[in-house]
């Protein structure tokens, strides 16, 4: 691809002199004045103020995930892919623009991920990608997040509590840091030849070194703090490029300050930002949180620093904040209040953030508060506008980001002292149709999760007894080989779904072209030599929007995706009611699989947890009241499945580490409910019947006891483009006795690993673990993959089970 300045565009001058390809987005439901009715060339900033943290980048229409994938695979050429890129940033920034919002950031745009982005401005990039100077190019930025045939690609896991992933940095001692992608400034002076004057963001330093981790060959006890002076004067550069070009705010994300740091932590955070005081000077300086609560030793040595313009806070998930708030405010300082949420698609109370407004005036005063979101928008999907599937009063009670940036401004007019009265009263008649709305409530359903919570739902024999039942029946070989559930999704499969829901296809057409798909899978796994099949879910389009469609209470967009991680794009449901499954889901598919071999063959099913923190869940109750609704209609489904004679069941919670509270405080009563809701699905199960569960690309360590407490049969978990980093649980004493199956290769990367280099992963599995609970399997299902990569992976992987297995027979 050769060595291309990571989104150095080439002057605005040379790009086509055309209309932007994209649409500008468009501010519907009805209610909500339009904000893009007109188009000044050159944009002033307004009296009222208002901000938005940070913006979807993938397009209304995921115009960025085919623009990368078509890239990826050559299809298109580089000048494409900025294009792409340069007519998203502009329509994003003229729709804040048009909408009358003060504060429009720039750098929120990514190719992949925001943290990648800071690794490569602070030069940091493993020597594995032989990176030797200059600007970072694309082949190595995306060598690090995809990796490439000859090296694999960094770790990948969850931000905080949220389904988007980035790309941890791997840090050490030897380090050598220096300002190597001008992407931040870049972007801002794109934006200021619109007529737009933004916010850069940047990625706090704090934030950084904490989420990033020791790479390998580094002790792990190293102290990533150690680092901060040597990434500080990279950070200076950035500014003084930043006021060079003519930025008159900074806005840095520090969004760890939400987290228990302790002591030295925050100090390093108040001498950080001391240390860059004076190339801070003559910049406003806004230090953004968000995600939770800020605790209060945090909130004291945030309100410590002199430098700093305003403040940052999340106040819908952190609503004792205020109280903080109320306690001490600086005065002089501004205060950006979140008060429009950035994680849901509910639309805004209105008249009940107005009064969030007020309380904060009488604080601080009037002229002070900044009407923000809570978070970035990056977590919500694009633009309500363009859905056609949802009904006109479900519709109504929704906002996406398009409608989240009005909100914003609505608020800030009327905080202002320009109330409109009439979008106001709409606001309010449209949250009582929702609580007033006979869909939501289902009183049965309640009666049933009132009656949940009289039991803890375990089996009724240990686990370790179960397993002897289950081999006598599966008559499983030592290091049994699994896959993790889907197979390759081709571009042919995905017509075919189209063309049924279309109703283009009559159903007897489609249930044969999905048999087919299954009798390929089953017969490409049987010559492999796997030992327990799936069916490769050629019938799903997505592992929750599957179930959800099945399930009442649910409801589906159109367009309403939202960024995983890089290209990759899910499109949540939306839980607005009580949750209940009319009929079997996955008994007629698991069922045909299952005649096709003699061997197991998985059912396969998401958990609870999972559907819910893979969806946009109502906010009218509690969470685990939801969980436990969705935990009843699993548990009917697993049963359903025993009944047909389906012995292995996989239940997916690979989104249960995903929503465990920040705060330590808070995450017991998470777990206790979760772990409660995943026993609650197969608690009545007889003894024969393996239950499997699958979790990825999260810390695991830290709840490994509540991992165990699941009481699942076999775990399968990632493991691999984590440098194996769960074993380590193991080595320090953790004792598992159920089946666990780590990951022996990423599936996330077209990187085929070698026979040799998965059975010396398999030895360091068997370092700590007992052959006789030793699973083989990847790291996460194969969706994303094409055959040829499969086909390779799979035949290394049984090829070293089988070796592995050979030299345990001789010892």
């Amino acid at each position: 691809m050769g060595q291309l300045a990571l989104q150095r565009l080439p002057p605005l001058a040379s790009l086509p002199r055309r209309p932007p390809s994209l649409p500008p987005p468009s501010s519907a439901p009805p209610s909500l004045p339009s904000a893009t009715s007109r188009r000044p060339r050159f944009y002033v900033a307004r009296a009222m103020s208002s901000h938005i943290v940070g913006y979807p980048r993938i397009g209304p229409k995921r115009e960025l995930k085919f623009a990368l994938e078509s890239f990826w695979d050559g299809k298109t050429s580089v000048d494409d892919l900025q294009n792409v890129a340069a007519n998203l940033r502009k329509s994003i920034w003229r729709h804040m623009a048009d909408a009358g919002i003060k504060y429009i950031p720039s750098n929120t745009f990514s190719y992949y991920d925001q943290m990648l982005d800071t690794t490569a401005m602070l030069g940091a990039v493993p020597s594995r990608y032989g990176w030797e100077g200059g600007e970072i190019g694309f082949d190595v930025y995306f060598s690090m997040a995809r990796g490439n045939a000859s090296v694999p690609a960094m770790e990948m896991t969850k931000w905080f509590d949220t389904n988007y992933h980035y790309i941890v940095p791997e840090l050490g001692p030897d380090v050598e840091f220096s300002y190597a992608s001008h992407k931040a400034v870049v972007e801002f002076k794109e934006a200021k030849a619109l007529g737009i004057d933004t916010f850069p963001v940047l990625i706090g330093p704090m934030t950084y070194l904490l989420l990033s981790k020791p790479a390998k060959g580094v002790e792990k006890s190293f102290c990533l703090l150690s680092l901060i002076d040597k990434i500080l004067p990279v950070y200076k550069e950035v500014l003084a490029d930043l006021k060079s070009a003519g930025a008159r705010w900074i806005q840095f994300d520090e969004p760890i300050l939400v987290m228990d740091l302790d002591t030295s932590q925050l100090q390093a955070f108040c001498d950080a930002y001391s240390h860059m005081e004076s190339s801070l000077a003559g910049l406003n300086v806004l230090i953004a949180t968000y995600f939770a609560d800020v605790p209060a030793e945090a909130y004291k040595a945030l309100m410590s620093l002199k430098c700093v313009t305003g403040f940052g806070f999340d106040l819908v998930r952190g609503l004792e904040t205020l109280d903080l708030i109320k306690e001490n405010f600086p005065p002089g300082k501004l205060l950006f209040a979140g008060v429009v949420d950035g994680r849901n698609i509910w639309a805004n109370d209105l008249s009940a953030s107005l009064k969030t407004l007020q309380t904060l005036e009488d604080i601080v005063g009037k002229e002070k508060v900044v009407v923000s979101t809570s978070c970035s928008l990056l977590h919500t999907a694009v633009d309500l506008v363009n859905e056609i599937k949802l009904d006109k009063e479900l519709k109504s009670w929704l906002a996406f980001a398009a409608q989240k940036v009005v909100e914003v401004n609505a608020l800030a007019k009327s905080f202002s002292g320009v109330k409109d009265e009439a979008l106001f009263s709409s606001n309010s008649m449209r949250q009582a149709s929702r609580r007033s709305s006979p869909r939501v409530t289902n009183v049965s359903v309640q009666q049933d999760v009132a009656a949940v919570k009289e039991s803890d739902h375990r089996r009724s024999t240990e686990v370790s007894v179960r397993l002897q039942a289950q081999q006598k029946k599966l008559n499983l070989p030592a290091l049994p080989t699994t896959t993790i559930g889907s197979f390759p999704q081709t571009t042919d499969l995905r017509r075919i779904r189209r063309e049924f829901k279309a109703k283009k296809i009559s159903e007897i057409d489609y249930v044969q072209t999905i048999k087919e798909e299954y009798e390929k899978v089953v017969k490409l796994q049987e010559e492999l030599g796997i030992d327990v099949l799936v069916h490769g879910e050629a019938e799903r389009n997505d592992m929750v929007e599957y179930f959800g469609e099945q399930l009442s209470g649910f409801a589906f967009t159109s367009n309403g995706w939202v960024q995983s991680y890089g290209s990759r794009c899910v499109k949540p449901p939306i839980i607005y009611g009580d949750v209940t499954r009319p009929k079997a889901m996955t008994v007629f598919w698991s069922s045909m699989a299952q005649k096709m071999t003699q061997r197991p063959m998985k059912g396969m099913l998401t958990g609870p947890v999972t559907i819910l923190n893979w969806s946009f869940v109502r906010n009218d109750q509690p969470r685990h009241e939801t969980c436990f609704q969705i935990a009843l209609a699993i548990k009917d489904e697993v049963e359903d499945l025993e009944k047909a004679g389906v012995t292995v069941i996989q239940i997916d919670e690979a989104a249960l580490r995903e929503g465990l509270p920040l705060r330590n405080s808070e995450q017991k009563f998470y777990l206790d409910w979760a772990v409660h809701a995943f026993r609650i699905t197969n608690c009545g199960v007889q003894d024969t019947t393996q239950i499997h569960t699958h979790m990825c690309y999260s810390n695991f360590n830290d709840i490994i006891h509540s991992i165990i407490d699941m009481d699942a049969d076999v775990i399968t978990i990632e493991n691999s483009r984590s440098d194996e980093k769960l074993l380590s649980v193991f080595h320090e004493g953790v004792k598992y006795s159920a089946g666990i199956g780590p990951g022996v290769y990423d599936i996330h990367s077209p990187r085929i690993p070698s026979a040799e280099e998965i059975a010396e992963r398999i030895k360091k599995m068997l370092a700590v673990l007992d052959s006789k609970v030793l699973w083989v399997n990847p790291d996460c299902g194969l969706k994303t993959r094409n055959y040829t990569e499969v086909k390779a992976a799979l035949s290394n992987m049984v090829a070293a089970a089988k070796l592995i297995r050979s030299q345990l027979n001789k010892s």
